[in-house]
């Protein structure tokens, strides 16, 4: 197995494991990365997704370009477009894929090209002190194709952005959180405890406030201000009309945590 799932509580933990070529992603691994994350959707019981890579040199590397090369000279060029437009993209969600639960990438050392694109499709990102970060894509004569391009602008601004895009150049952990590419930066050691923790906290809240957070802001990015209060408001209300809304107000009052179910 290339990818590893595993359960804690209402925290699902998925793993690239291919630590020989830096959990870099072939067209299988991502195909097995795209089951994981729909296995993560259709559960209820689960709530907030961890995303990490095996051992201590790489998150992920980015696509295994020799397989994926290969996959791809096999495609005429209708059918590369029509994976491009229909299927989902490296790693799952990095296009055509959405998950409308929380999740976070805990990076452990090298997250380049496609990984940096699968861990910016992430909602948060934490890193280990080794972790570097980048999207050296211009260096090979390619595009960031997996978002990059979109996304990472939108998180650090434009002209940031650029500089890692059209350089190639890579990043350590402490200019990816001074920049805001990260939320935080922990030792090693200390990784995968620091994104649990922060992903228990999150599964103990609302889920159903949660997600249509989640949707308000992403959704609500691109859209004028006044767009944006309304998208909100259209969102919050059947949230305030939930039996977790009824949850957390009774449970304030009786200064107990609350015991959310999703309804």
């Amino acid at each position: 197995m290339t990818i590893r799932f595993e359960r804690e509580g209402p925290v699902a933990i998925l793993t690239i494991d291919r630590p020989e070529v830096l959990n870099a992603l072939d067209s299988a691994t991502s195909d097995a990365l795209v089951d994981a994350w729909r296995r993560f959707a259709d559960d209820d019981e689960l709530r907030v997704a961890v995303l990490t890579g095996t051992g201590d040199r790489a998150f992920c590397a980015g696509a295994d370009l020799r397989g994926v090369a290969d996959f791809y000279r096999r495609l005429t060029s209708a059918e590369r477009l029509r994976r491009s437009e229909q299927v989902p993209g490296l790693g799952g969600i990095t296009k055509n894929l959405a998950i409308d639960k929380p999740i976070l990438a805990a990076v452990n050392g090298h997250c380049l090209a496609g990984g940096l694109e699968i861990a910016l499709a992430c909602d948060l990102r934490i890193a280990a002190e080794n972790a570097t970060f980048g999207l050296p894509e211009v260096t090979r004569g390619i595009l960031p194709g997996a978002g990059g391009t979109q996304r990472l602008p939108r998180l650090i601004g434009p002209a940031r952005a650029l500089d890692l895009i059209l350089t190639g150049r890579r990043i350590d952990a402490r200019e990816a959180e001074r920049i805001g590419l990260v939320t935080r930066v922990v030792p090693l050691a200390e990784l995968r405890g620091a994104a649990l923790a922060v992903a228990r906290v999150i599964a103990a809240n609302g889920p159903l406030a949660v997600r249509a957070a989640k949707a308000a802001v992403w959704r609500g990015l691109d859209l004028p201000l006044e767009e944006g209060l309304r998208l909100e408001q259209l969102l919050a209300e059947p949230v305030r009309q939930s039996d977790d809304a009824e949850e957390g107000v009774r449970a304030f009052l009786e200064k107990r945590p609350p015991d959310f179910k999703g309804r």
